[in-house]
């Protein structure tokens, strides 16, 4: 022992006066390996140096305790603690040098779990009489906080018994506290104080204050910062802290009153969002007095502003206020605070609906839907108020055949529905009342000549469908055959994929209307011009074994007429539909799709019922697929719309047959077919050894056929690789990104570049058939988002290097990727794909103008700085495209034009006059829609900057 005494004395001398910091872990390792006994030699192995009247030396001496301490606090006693505690306490009070080290032991001392009773009070007592926190280092004043956090978590008790005391040095502890790290600590402590219970006493304002001088917050870490603290962390800890006690309401409120006026938009974003917590800790007394202030400041944000984050969260807020007001408890004598505060928004936004013409119908039918939305009572409150209004002016509207402003009420009513969904637990829907007028008007929507018309009121009577009670058993005949009709007699793609859509949530409810009106009509038509929109329809109603048994033996009839001959198309997508359908509806999924591999490797029929089919027709077999015969193998990607967690027997011999049909037959249908279907099998097979040995076979097939120029393939190997890529991309598999690169070197090839171009559209944007959720694809949520952040430099350094006669084919595949982007991702990266965009507008290709067009427009809403300082050619390309030979192309640029006038007056006055004159051509349009079109964009930028205008 003695010579272990005299070894740990060295050290200590060592360090103390030699200044050899590397000693302090020898002495640690000795203190910490042996004898906690070690830990109080060591103390004594220090008391000369404790005791110096010289501080660089009483501090070398605080500082290797301390050390010691960090290692081996756990085994102290409480005895021990008390020795140590007193020590410490009575250092915060040396000299300045000192005091960080004396922080250290201490926080180590609070980490042990036999605190003596009353430490925890003595501790913060000596450190908000002895220190001025705020003027010490950013390390020092993160143990003060460290410190606080764990005596509030072992002796709570304790420091509740301080009162107001303790809040009170908290106060003064953190006021002035500007280092990110220590704020997050801060507000840590801060939290708990509300949270927990303690009591605030007279210090409520002063904690508010100290608190909010932070709000909004404004953080932009570096970039190469190494604690990665977001700005995001900060907000929320922060927003915690402010709406965690009601206590704290006369000061907040006015405070998010005052910063809605900010022109920054994070500043306005953080503030809703504040308020919408409030409404999750505040009850109706809090808000009163406040309401008419916060409603008009959230009413200007809404009506005014071109940012969709600013509009969301005002939205919110407006839910989380009327909910926040329907949970009060009234008396006899107060007043009903809902009804009031709904009054205000009735009052600023009902007679905004009667002018659907007009820009601000749609905020206030947000406004309105969001307060509606929050509760029951609400719903009642604003529906009796608004439904009528709709529906009268819907009516008075229909007399003039006003289509465009009968959509856009149309449209309103549908937002009303979608909140009803909310309410669909109570046993009365807020929509009873209108039950009839309702009804009425979708259906004479449905009679309509008009397209959006149409879509809409399809929308609107899916939603009458899934309320209870809102369709008799008249109005679902009605309704079936309604759609019946438009299945049969409209071609308008739109209009057909939104009645389909409807039949199939309606045929889910009601199943016997479609059993005896649709199905029977539609068999009458299965074989006639009309054929594949039957089968659509079909598929998408049999979604119940009943509706099945009905639908079923139609579309085999269907199949069966392949086989003679005729409408061999068709048919093969029936038998797609069918099998999908089967195995969405039925627990024998793993059964089902048995059979199919069977029918489609092997030509086994016998499981179809009163089968008059070959007994071998091998339908995926090269020799069997004749031109237009080459369909069959569509029928194979039924496999793709099974769930992941149903097993496909034989799928690699499954996988080679549709590999080799895909890359080696010369029809356009069969061979896409093909790839969509290995695609949708390859994007749901489980991550292993399999997988990787699928697609390093049909990588290598690719890239053999991709390199030879002179083969006839290569058109379909092409088609192969886009669809793996968005197979992959989608599931966030690592090869997905070799396989993208090779999309981008064909980019400059002269025989593919076009087509690779138009590809990119194919790996950005929702496919209806296979890789979505609804055929239970594996998709990553925002892949999109990261498919441009790990590509666009590479595509514009592509463009950059590439020759003048393969730019439009980068600019084609940019327009494709950037107008499937979320909006606000566009708006924070075009200020580098700016220069893109405007050559894009100039490229001949009228598909690359029109993207770039419908990408540019919802920026334009907002336009950032980059915009602002392209405006000469942004208006030189627009007004060009103002006469453009495609109609599309001419609306597209006129909304742009039109947009562009909401830009500062002192920005677009100079363009004014050129505007005008080029906006003249376009009135006397052709089309009635262009005519439109250049007569509302004409006159906002004829009110441009005239007495009582813009």
């Amino acid at each position: 022992m003695a010579a272990d005494n005299s070894v740990l004395l060295g050290l200590v001398e060592e360090f103390v006066s030699g200044q050899v910091d590397s000693k302090a872990a020898e002495t640690v390792t000795g203190s910490s390996e042996k004898s906690i006994v070690n830990v109080i030699h060591c103390f004594s192995s220090c008391r000369l140096s404790l005791t110096s009247s010289q501080p660089q030396t009483r501090g070398r001496g605080v500082q290797l305790l301390s050390q010691v301490l960090q290692e081996c606090y756990s085994s102290l006693s409480e005895k021990e603690l008390e020795v140590l505690l007193a020590f410490y306490e009575n250092r915060l009070k040396d000299h300045y040098v000192i005091i960080p080290h004396v922080l250290q032991g201490l926080k180590a001392l609070t980490e042990c779990s036999v605190l003596p009773p009353g430490s925890a009070v003595s501790i913060l007592r000596s450190i908000f009489q002895d220190l001025h926190v705020q003027s010490l280092m950013v390390a020092e004043r993160s143990c003060v906080y460290n410190i606080l956090i764990s005596l509030m978590e072992s002796k709570e008790e304790e420091l509740k018994g301080l009162g107001a005391d303790f809040i009170f040095g908290f106060v003064q502890s953190v006021d002035g506290e500007r280092d990110p790290r220590n704020l997050l600590l801060a507000f840590q402590v801060a939290r708990n104080i509300i949270h927990r219970g303690y009591g605030l006493g007279k210090f409520v304002e002063e904690l508010f204050e100290v608190m909010s001088c932070y709000f909004p917050i404004d953080f932009s870490p570096p970039p190469s910062d190494p604690h990665r603290i977001t700005q995001e962390e900060l907000v929320l800890s922060l927003r915690a802290v402010l709406t965690g006690t009601s206590q704290f309401a006369k000061f907040l409120l006015p405070l998010i009153i005052e910063k809605l006026d900010s022109d920054i938009q994070s500043a306005k974003v953080d503030s809703l969002q504040t308020l919408a917590a409030c409404g999750l800790t505040y009850s109706h007394k809090e808000l009163a007095e406040f309401l008419p202030g916060l409603w008009s400041s959230i009413r200007r944000e809404v009506f005014q502003t071109a940012s969709e984050r600013v509009e969301s969260a005002g939205l919110s807020a407006v839910s989380a206020l009327v909910s926040c007001l329907s949970r009060s408890v009234l008396s006899s004598d107060s007043e009903d605070v809902l009804q009031v505060f709904l009054s205000l928004v009735l009052k600023d936004c009902q007679h905004h609906l009667c002018e659907p013409d007009l820009k601000l119908v749609w905020p206030s039918a947000k406004l309105l839907q969001a307060a509606a939305g929050a509760s029951y009572r609400a719903s009642l409150i604003v529906s009796a108020a608004v439904i009528p209004a709709l529906l009268e002016q819907y009516n008075n509207r229909t007399q003039v055949r006003s289509c465009p402003s009968l959509t856009n009420i149309l449209r309103t009513v549908l937002m009303y529905f979608s909140l009803c969904l909310l309410h669909k637990h109570t046993e009365d829907s807020v929509l009873v009342a209108f039950q009839q007028s309702l009804c009425s008007v979708v259906f004479s929507a449905l009679t309509e000549s008009s397209a959006g018309l149409q879509v809409t009121a399809t929308g609107v009577l899916t939603a009458l469908g899934q309320q209870p009670g809102l369709l008799a058993q008249t109005d679902v005949e009605k309704a079936v055959d309604h759609l019946t009709r438009l299945i049969l007699e409209e071609d308008d793609t739109k209009v057909s994929l939104a009645v389909v859509e409807c039949s199939g949530s309606l045929a889910h409810l009601h199943p016997k209307a479609f059993i005896s009106r649709l199905i029977p009509r539609l068999k009458e038509e299965i074989l006639s011009a009309v054929r594949q929109r039957c089968v659509t329809a079909l598929a998408s109603v049999s979604s119940l074994p009943s509706v099945v048994q009905e639908s079923a033996p139609i579309l085999l009839q269907v199949l069966a007429s392949a086989h003679t001959g005729t409408h061999s198309f068709y048919s093969k997508i029936s038998f797609l539909i069918i099998f999908s359908t089967l195995l969405f509806s039925y627990r024998s999924a793993s059964r089902m799709a048995s059979q199919a591999v069977s029918l489609f490797l092997d030509g086994d029929v016998s499981f179809l019922p009163e089968n008059a089919f070959p007994s071998q027709i091998q339908l995926l077999q090269k020799h069997h697929l004749f031109e237009r015969k080459k369909q069959h193998l569509w029928d194979s990607s039924c496999h793709s719309f099974t769930s992941r967690q149903v097993e496909i027997p034989e799928i690699d011999r499954l996988l080679v047959q549709l590999e080799d049909l895909s890359c080696t037959c010369p029809h356009l249908f069969s061979y896409t077919s093909a790839a969509k279907c290995f695609a949708g099998l390859v994007n749901k097979r489980p991550a292993g050894e399999a997988l990787d040995a699928v697609l390093e076979r049909v990588m290598k097939r690719i890239s053999v056929e991709l390199e030879n120029v002179s083969s006839a393939q290569r058109t379909q190997a092409f088609t192969l690789l886009l669809w793996v890529s968005k197979a992959l991309l989608l599931r966030y598999h690592p090869l997905s990104t070799a396989l993208t690169d090779k999309l981008f070197a064909l980019l400059s090839d002269p025989a593919l570049g076009s087509q690779v171009a138009d590809g990119f559209c194919v790996l950005m944007s929702d496919s209806l058939d296979v890789l979505n959720r609804n055929c239970h694809a594996d998709v990553r949520i925002m892949y999109r988002q990261r498919f441009f952040a790990e590509n666009s430099t590479k595509l514009i350094q592509g463009f950059n290097s590439a020759e003048q006669e393969e730019k439009s084919c980068y600019l084609k595949a940019l327009s494709h990727i950037v107008s499937n982007l979320p909006r606000q991702i566009q708006l924070t990266e075009l200020p580098a794909l700016l220069p893109l965009l405007l050559e894009a507008l100039s490229c001949a290709d009228q598909a690359v103008q029109l993207s770039t067009l419908s990408c540019l427009q919802p920026v334009l809403l907002e336009p950032p700085a980059a915009i602002r300082n392209q405006l000469e050619a942004l208006f030189s390309r627009l007004l060009a495209l103002t006469t453009s030979p495609v109609m599309k192309v001419r609306i597209a640029s006129l909304q742009c034009v039109h947009a562009l006038s909401r830009l500062p007056e002192h920005m677009v006055l100079p363009f004014r006059a050129r505007v005008l004159k080029a906006l003249a051509v376009p009135l006397d349009d052709k089309k009635r829609l262009v005519r439109i079109k250049a007569m509302v964009a004409r006159g906002e930028w004829f009110l441009l900057g005239s007495p009582g205008g813009k």
